[in-house]
């Protein structure tokens, strides 16, 4: 029976519909926030989470159902309207301007005025109450775009307060965080739902629901699937909801045994953050790199790649001497590296597919000067059957594809070169459960077929479910060389802090 004295949901969405040419986007989706609630919203992209925020920002508008604000229906017809009503999201691309200073991005479109003149005292002073009361030391005049993405973050959220919100959208904020970064984000959070601010948290991240939600929403090709109490539901649960199979599902059984070894590396040591690094790879076996944020995994990488130069050790491809000067030779020798920003560093985002796939191989689809466009062509349409990437063609735009999608472009890429040896920097960092597990099957097929794999990554149950071997680094050396069979959550991250000694 209803509790007819319980105060009404600060937020309330009633069958949401929407449609696009095509296309059902949302069908009867529900959800609902209290005031001091952190609210997670899950699903797979293409999920439907992505329409029903931007519904909810005024970025789209609904087809069908109900939005009741305080018990209250409205009408969210623009951001303005959301605005009005204390709605604000934060997306994972940051509505910042990088040129302007702290304050200036906090009171962007509401600059405090004194004599029809900017009052810059008030907006500097205002700036620093609303960072002191989130706990975050921030230099209000300093330039944004020099800020870490953390401090971004914090600006941003600074920035929501300016604008009396009650509701605050929370799109993927980890994504790129450090651990260090999220514990602070979990704090501001707190602080947040402490005010009494409802809270609507997007991640693919599923541990850290059990972290800082206190609810959970489940949607699923559009539709509304179920809501649960975060303290009465498992990981396992949250997996089945959302894809339909269990998460002991999700990473592939391996049987092979690795081969020859394909990679040597003795003594390395990089000028930053590498010293004495020895480890090997073989051919079909796939070799976790653990370790907290500046242990120097990815620095490893770098070298391995060619993008930084070693100042000791030495490197072996195949029995050979290998010690690459830039990426193209490390190419050519049959290295890839996937990096961790893949929108930044691994993709062309407002070009095609196709191209996306061939640039780095274009002198092989070239014959006396010209490309072939037959080849390339079949080249492709071959990459994309091959893992499954849904795209409406090969002419569609990078940017418009999901994460998972993205990512398969970028190891479409390096496939269709012949890699021997593949370096996964964070390969499913802001990738649904779904699309990682079809990540995880393609690296399972590939060492299958004796490409040797390094995975670096910072999600441990990532690491454990697909590695042969953990590696775990420290200080920029390798703490221990672990076999599967031996590697838990707990000794890995005893050893990635200096708990045990090296292995």
């Amino acid at each position: 029976m209803t509790d007819q004295t319980a105060p009404a949901p600060l937020l309330e969405m009633r069958g949401i519909g929407k449609s696009f040419p095509g296309v059902k986007a949302l069908a009867g989706v529900n959800l609902r926030v209290r005031a001091g609630q952190v609210h997670a919203l899950l699903g797979e992209n293409g999920a439907g989470k992505s329409t029903l925020i931007k519904i909810l920002s005024g970025a789209y508008t609904r087809d069908e159902g109900e939005i009741f604000v305080d018990g209250v229906k409205v009408d969210i017809r623009n951001p303005g309207d959301a605005e009005r009503l204390g709605i604000s999201t934060i997306y994972q691309e940051f509505n910042l301007a990088p040129n302007m200073t702290v304050a200036e991005n906090i009171f962007l479109g509401h600059l405090p005025t004194k004599l029809g003149k900017v009052d810059w005292a008030q907006a500097r002073q205002r700036a620093r109450e609303l960072l002191d009361s989130l706990n975050v030391s921030l230099p209000v005049d300093a330039i944004t775009g020099r800020l870490s993405v953390a401090q971004q973050q914090m600006v941003e959220i600074a920035k929501a307060l300016n604008r009396n919100t009650r509701i605050l959208v929370m799109d993927e904020p980890s994504a790129v965080l450090s651990e260090q970064d999220i514990e602070q984000l979990f704090a501001v959070v707190r602080r947040l739902q402490a005010a009494g601010i409802g809270i609507i948290y997007i991640s693919h991240r599923l541990k850290e629901i059990f972290e800082v939600a206190d609810e959970v929403t489940v949607l699923k090709d559009g539709s509304y699937i179920d809501t649960r109490q975060v303290s009465e539901v498992n990981l396992d649960e949250l997996v089945r909801l959302m894809i339909g199979r269990d998460l002991a599902d999700v990473y592939p059984k391996r049987t092979g045994v690795p081969g020859e070894v394909v990679l040597e590396v003795s003594q390395l040591a990089q000028a930053h953050l590498v010293k004495e690094v020895s480890f090997t790879v073989r051919a079909g076996e796939i070799v976790g790199f653990a370790g907290i944020t500046g242990s120097g995994r990815t620095e490893v990488a770098r070298v391995l790649f060619g993008a930084d130069r070693a100042t000791a050790g030495e490197m072996h491809l195949i029995g050979k001497p290998y010690r690459p000067r830039s990426p193209r030779e490390a190419i050519d020798r049959g290295v890839a590296l996937v990096t961790e920003d893949r929108k930044r560093q691994g993709l062309l985002l407002k070009l095609q597919v196709f191209f996306n796939v061939t640039v780095a191989g274009l002198n092989r689809l070239t014959k006396l000067g010209l490309l072939q466009l037959g080849q390339e062509k079949a080249l492709v349409a071959k990459w994309i059957e091959n893992l499954r990437i849904k795209t409406p063609s090969p002419e569609f735009m990078v940017v418009n594809m999901s994460g998972g999608n993205q990512q398969k472009v970028v190891l479409a890429r390096w496939l269709s070169l012949g890699i021997k040896v593949f370096i996964l920097d964070e390969p499913t960092r802001g990738i649904d459960v779904g699309s990682k597990s079809e990540i995880y099957q393609i690296m399972a097929d590939l060492a299958d077929q004796g490409v040797a794999i390094i995975m670096i990554s910072s999600e441990l149950p990532e690491v454990l479910g697909m590695s042969d071997r953990v590696l775990v680094m420290r200080d920029g050396r390798i703490a221990a060389d672990l076999d599967r069979s031996l590697a838990t959550e707990e000794r890995v991250m005893h050893y990635a802090v200096g708990r045990l000694e090296p292995a």
